[in-house]
């Protein structure tokens, strides 16, 4: 009897355990029906170098001035050994934030796979990502958000995409791009939300590294309203594999945040889908020689609303650009 009892305690300890876990996963609108997620880019974390120490003091304290209900690190975050993972995600951690992960062009440059990082940030506590390997393109996942009644009912959705590298077609150079595979991925996941929401596409939001061609395109005509600056070329694939158009046919997401070049922080409104980047979270790196203030970028959503207010949030304590989706834009 005293086995039985043992194994029964250990047992209810362990669903216990469980049923936490999965309750702190479960991303919902708070009482006021709002949801607010923060973005850190291009960290290029390398453990024990001294110009990684601005990145671990601009975590802790945007993480305590916002309260964010999400965090999503949007690429190249730990460019040295994987090691480094901890040393970024535990912030979130022991503040029990929930938190997501898209990989960008360097984060697999030193010893560690995509599949590796894949597998030890899925591995995390608090981490919201699956595996979902396509090909090769690792953490992408449709994160449903519930609304503030906190019953069964789906009421915005946020994508993660892997936008992968570098270009893997001989002849063609440059950075990678969102694949055909992972666009019917999104098509398939946009149609069972939208059929679970009585045929109406839910507001959802989209993350990924590297730029879509669309945003030079976007910026580049002075018709169309932004905030923000640009102060490099965007870097996006030398081919348009069709991601935009496919976030236009399936008319669910009203905006997409990345990362990749690291002076650009600009939003701007793109045939009704804002295109934006996030904000430089790193320091000095190769591509950023100058120091600059780094930041992040918080988006809220609001429930039963196509709409959302965005703005910057540097270290120094400075807000800059905050603007609502879409009715600046207009």
């Amino acid at each position: 009897m005293k086995t039985f009892s043992c194994r029964r305690s250990v047992l209810v300890v362990i669903i216990f355990s469980f049923s936490v876990l999965l309750q702190a996963q479960k991303l919902s609108f708070n009482e006021n029906g709002e949801f607010k997620i923060m973005q850190f880019t291009d960290m290029h974390y390398s453990k024990g170098n001294p110009k990684s120490d601005t990145t671990l003091i601009l975590i802790p304290k945007m993480l305590d001035a916002e309260n964010p209900d999400l965090v999503i690190f949007s690429g190249d975050i730990v460019t040295g050994s994987i090691e480094g993972w901890s040393d970024i995600t535990k912030f979130v951690i022991e503040r029990e934030i929930p938190f997501a992960v898209t990989l960008g062009n360097h984060d697999h440059e030193n010893g560690a796979t995509r599949e590796e990082i894949s597998h030890l940030v899925t591995s995390l506590p608090y981490n919201v990502n699956t595996h979902n390997n396509m090909g090769g393109r690792v953490l992408n996942d449709v994160l449903p958000i519930y609304n503030s009644k906190k019953d069964l009912n789906v009421a915005a959705l946020i994508y993660c995409f892997d936008s992968g590298s570098y270009s893997t077609i001989d002849g063609v150079g440059g950075y990678g791009w969102i694949t055909t595979e992972q666009i019917d991925w999104y098509k398939k996941q946009s149609l069972h939300y939208t059929i679970q929401n009585n045929l109406n596409p839910l507001p959802a939001l989209a993350y990924f590294h590297i730029p879509l061609p669309e945003y030079r395109t976007a910026f580049d005509d002075e018709k169309n309203i932004r905030f923000g600056v640009r102060l490099e070329d965007e870097c996006p694939s030398e081919l348009n594999s069709g991601m935009f158009l496919a976030m236009k046919e399936m008319k669910d997401v009203m905006g997409t945040f990345v990362g990749h070049d690291h002076v650009n922080d600009y939003i701007v409104n793109y045939y009704d889908i804002a295109l934006a980047y996030g904000h430089f979270s790193g320091w000095t790196s190769t591509y950023t020689p100058k120091p600059v203030i780094n930041g992040v970028r918080v988006v809220m959503l609001k429930e039963a609303q196509r709409e959302f207010d965005t703005w910057l949030h540097l270290l120094d304590g400075t807000i800059k650009y905050k603007v609502t989706y879409p009715t600046d834009f207009k």
